[in-house]
């Protein structure tokens, strides 16, 4: 009386639409992933090919700007060392990759 009747659910006749569904669900996540790679992944990569680039280009005579912002002019390298006069007679070893920025060409005032 109080009590309905119970049905059961009928399966899909079709049978690839659980895997259609299943795909249907992981695609916001896929879009995700490509939106994230464009937007932060690729320009971050970008920016490490220049920093490398600009670091290997490094030449005697440069003026630069550390990454702790010493600005200085290189006076000599070797290997993976560079040699920065920041002040008269004041010299600093520190590696390539410390190196934020070349500078142009005198831009330093002594």
């Amino acid at each position: 009386m109080f009590i309905s009747n119970a049905f059961a659910q009928s399966t899909s006749a079709a049978g690839g639409s659980d895997l259609s569904s299943s795909l249907m669900g992981m695609l916001p996540l896929v879009l995700m992933f490509v939106v994230l790679y464009f937007i932060m992944i690729r320009p971050q990569m970008r920016k490490q090919k220049e920093h490398r680039n600009m670091v290997e280009a490094l030449a005697k005579g440069d003026e630069v700007v550390t990454s702790g912002g010493v600005m200085g002019k290189v006076t000599g390298i070797t290997g993976n060392q560079l040699s920065v006069l920041i002040a008269e007679n004041v010299e600093i070893q520190l590696q390539r990759s410390a190196v934020a920025q070349v500078l142009p060409k005198g831009t330093i005032k002594k």
